[in-house]
């Protein structure tokens, strides 16, 4: 199932603003009682743009496997008070280590970066998602 289509990330109103990368709109439906997007709804959006990387970094086992996100570590950098929109990377060397551990054993781990920006280009949040990966048993 693609990321966008995951009842909660629909539920919190998470969207698709163009090919990879997922915003979430100020609305009241997010916010906490100082009137900015609550720290809840930028992790989930956040956390769902990672799991969209990771099936578009590697879409040839995107149907044969399980990912599950193992750990994360974010850091809010300034309120969210307008549209926010997600940006995730990875560098090649992780990458790459990810597909020989994978190749190799059927399971590996990766560790994708994410940031949150505003309309006005303003960080508000940073994260580090690491997931776990692990080729369904098929038998």
């Amino acid at each position: 199932m693609p990321s966008i289509d995951i009842p909660f990330a629909k539920h919190v109103g998470i969207e698709k603003k163009e090919e990879g990368t997922l915003m979430l709109v100020e609305t009241e439906v997010v916010q906490n009682h100082i009137q900015t997007i609550h720290g809840a709804a930028q992790f989930a959006l956040a956390e769902t743009q990672s799991g969209l990387y990771l099936r578009s970094l590697f879409p040839e086992y995107a149907e044969g496997v399980i990912p599950l996100l193992r750990s994360s570590s974010v850091k809010y950098k300034h309120p969210a008070t307008k549209e926010i929109v997600a940006k995730a990377t990875v560098d090649d060397e992780n990458k790459k280590k990810f597909e020989a551990q994978f190749l190799k054993k059927g399971r590996a781990s990766i560790t994708i970066a994410v940031e949150l920006r505003d309309s006005d280009d303003v960080v508000t949040m940073m994260g580090e998602f690491t997931w776990f990966v692990q080729k369904r048993n098929l038998s």
